[in-house]
């Protein structure tokens, strides 16, 4: 008990004091997990709406696939994408193997499905409102995409912040193309589990607070997003 009490009094002195090494990876894990939500943002919100207005002989088929893509095992992503990029593999040349772009990578494919199947799913309730308005108008489908998009904006950032929070808490896949190599491709979760078998719980539970308190905020501003038509936050 007295180790416990110890390491997280040494956890919230880093924190206090600002550590180096909790703030570089910190800041890490931030800029590989935002740069990967704005990616799969960008292609999950449009392909979810398409989905949801677009008719095709094989919809259903797609929807499902998509929705399978949501339970893919990060480990089984992060070994993909390391053959991809590995030296014997087709993109070898470019030399991503163990840098930020390859962890990027591997988030966008495991955050993507999340958000373009929640996205689906707002606006398919938006389209049934909207169906025989947009029609009447005669809008395009790039139209009626960006119109759904826009009012559905809320339930659409809500998706992406859950993309967030799936992205923020990986750690197989990232430690598979990343590699946890100290002051280069080091993040929040691969450190935790560094710092732990090191023995090191100060850093480890430093760590974890930023990591408790990432996922506190992605669910609080879920919430408030969720409120925001009625008012008030509570």
């Amino acid at each position: 008990m007295y180790d416990i009490w110890d390491g997280i009094k040494s956890a919230l002195y880093l924190l206090v004091t600002l550590d180096r090494d909790l703030i570089e990876i910190t800041l890490r894990s931030l800029q590989v997990t935002l740069m990967a939500v704005a990616i799969g943002s960008a292609i999950g919100l449009p392909l979810g709406a398409w989905l949801a207005i677009r008719r095709f002989r094989y919809r259903r088929v797609a929807i499902a696939v998509l929705n399978a893509f949501m339970g893919l095992p990060p480990v089984v992503v992060g070994l993909i994408v390391y053959l991809l990029l590995s030296r014997s593999g087709p993109f070898g040349v470019f030399g991503l193997l163990f840098t930020p772009t390859a962890m990027i990578i591997a988030q966008v494919i495991i955050i993507t499905p999340l958000i373009a199947s929640i996205a689906h799913q707002a606006i398919r309730e938006l389209w049934a409102e909207y169906h025989d308005l947009l029609i009447s108008l005669n809008t395009s489908k790039g139209q009626r995409i960006r119109t759904l998009i826009w009012d559905g904006r809320r339930p659409l950032i809500t998706a992406s912040l859950a993309g967030f929070g799936r992205g923020i808490g990986e750690v197989g896949a990232i430690m598979i193309v990343g590699g946890n190599i100290d002051h280069a491709t080091r993040v929040l979760t691969t450190a935790i589990a560094l710092e732990t078998g090191k023995g090191d719980f100060a850093l480890a539970l430093g760590l974890g607070f930023v990591l408790i308190f990432l996922s506190l905020f992605v669910n609080f501003a879920t919430h408030a997003l969720g409120r925001t038509e009625r008012g008030r936050f509570w």
